[in-house]
């Protein structure tokens, strides 16, 4: 509205400019639920998805490099059946046709079709003397009281946990491709006695993560039953541990690595993790530079734009250093780093005057001690991105699955989530690897201390 409309209203009779003022308050407020105030400190999952700005396009092409050696299947090591394919007559004009003058062979490979196979297990039972009771074999093919096979357990599970299926898909899958009749709800309730059978293991794992030395954490929101919930996502290079809760806060980190981490916690700047002590922590770099990114779409004044370039020139002379650490004799690269963390104090003690600055000089004041990290361990690395790719997939299950409807379907999630990509990190097949831990469970085995990479 102009300086001229908004008089022409006040010259209006009082009815007529009330009603006026109430028809421009309505659609105020509709563009306000449509256009919420976003600032550059809204964590990403917070921001709806139209007002996320659209992905440029890719800066190189997409394949391989001109010049560079092809890549075809390989040929497979064993052939299963051989087939001979003759002709009697010509295909075109029905010509009869003499001896072959010409063969090559061609090789497919393809899934045969599948049906289920039911198996009818006789089970004895002996009387044992010491026990004083009928003792019998276990079967280990399928969980307990189940007429469901286990390796269609895991391998849905597999599905539908890491890969995003969602459960009506993967009835309507295994009836169409495999012949097997199975409910939602069947699936569902073998999957989380699946998981309590697997929780020993899940616990271990988080011990696992727990005792690394260097440990990468994110989180992202979660829907349970339509309220907010929060993923969290604590990783190391072999091991994902999941946690499904409630808060985001700091107790969620208390509670999982206790008061003091004995390893380098890598992480962004998400106040939850201030609440604990670790022997040196990392602050994502990246998240420095997208929060550089969305001040600049509202903040063009010159002294925000010397405070960004300052700032950014430091962070990638940072990484530039790291990069050249094995190039570099150690006396020149520990001169270099006492150069960078002279300039860091400079620019933290300069004065700034404009607002974002300062909010941001605040921060880095706060964790100044938390920048630097990887330029003292070759192990760490400026950027969180390995707990960002083991949040991917989650992401993407989040938006099929519509995440989930009860507590207990929220731990089956977590724990099933976390035992899949902790055999995929290690380099395992998931459901080989999953199903034996299963059968060890079944029979009685101790699996709170089976490290994935000897199961599988």
């Amino acid at each position: 509205m102009t300086r001229d409309e908004a008089l022409a209203i006040l010259d209006m009779e009082r009815k007529q400019a009330v009603e006026v003022i109430l028809i421009l308050a309505q659609k105020a407020e509709k563009y306000d639920k449509e256009h919420p105030d976003v600032s550059p400190t809204t964590p990403s999952g917070m921001i709806p998805v139209y007002l996320k700005p659209t992905r440029g396009k890719r800066r190189k092409p997409p394949g391989r490099k001109e010049g560079h050696p092809g890549v075809s299947r390989k040929v497979p090591q064993r052939i299963d059946h051989y087939e001979e394919h003759t002709l009697l007559s010509c295909p075109e004009c029905q010509t009869p046709v003499g001896e072959p003058i010409n063969t090559y062979c061609r090789i497919i490979e393809d899934i045969p079709e599948v049906k289920p196979q039911v198996t009818e297990h006789t089970v004895h039972g002996y009387w044992c003397k010491a026990c004083k009771k009928i003792v019998y074999p276990t079967v280990a093919d399928a969980l307990p009281n189940a007429m469901i096979g286990l390796r269609l357990i895991v391998f849905t599970a597999w599905l539908h946990y890491l890969v995003g299926v969602s459960v009506s898909n993967l009835v309507k899958m295994v009836s169409v491709f495999s012949c097997f009749k199975i409910s939602a709800g069947g699936l569902t309730q073998a999957w989380k006695t699946l998981a309590k059978l697997l929780m020993p293991l899940y616990d271990h794992i988080g011990q696992q993560v727990v005792q690394s030395a260097v440990l990468h954490a994110d989180e992202t929101g979660w829907r349970l039953n339509g309220k907010t919930f929060w993923l969290w996502c604590f990783t190391t290079r072999e091991f994902c541990y999941y946690l499904i809760t409630r808060s985001r806060g700091s107790p969620v980190v208390k509670q999982v690595l206790g008061i003091l981490f004995t390893g380098i916690l890598i992480c962004d700047f998400w106040g939850a993790y201030n609440k604990i002590k670790a022997l040196a922590k990392q602050r994502c770099f990246y998240h420095l530079f997208t929060e550089l990114v969305k001040v600049d779409k509202h903040n063009g004044s010159p002294p925000w734009k010397a405070f960004r370039k300052k700032l950014a020139r430091l962070l990638k002379d940072a990484i530039r250093l790291s990069e050249k650490r094995k190039q570099m004799e150690a006396a020149q690269y520990d001169h270099m780093k006492a150069r960078l963390y002279d300039r860091l104090e400079q620019f933290l003690a300069a004065s700034h005057g404009d607002r974002d600055a300062q909010r941001l000089i605040k921060r880095l004041r706060r964790h100044k001690q938390e920048l630097f990290t990887f330029l003292e361990h070759p192990e760490v690395s400026p950027y969180n991105n390995h707990a960002e790719q083991q949040m991917r997939k989650p992401v993407l299950v989040r938006k099929v699955s519509q995440q989930n409807r009860s507590d207990e379907g929220a731990k089956t999630q977590a724990v099933l989530m976390s035992l899949f990509r902790s055999a995929e990190l290690q380099g395992h097949n998931p459901i080989e690897t999953i199903l034996d831990i299963a059968k060890m469970a079944i029979g009685k085995k101790d699996i709170s201390t089976v490290f994935l990479k000897q199961a599988a």
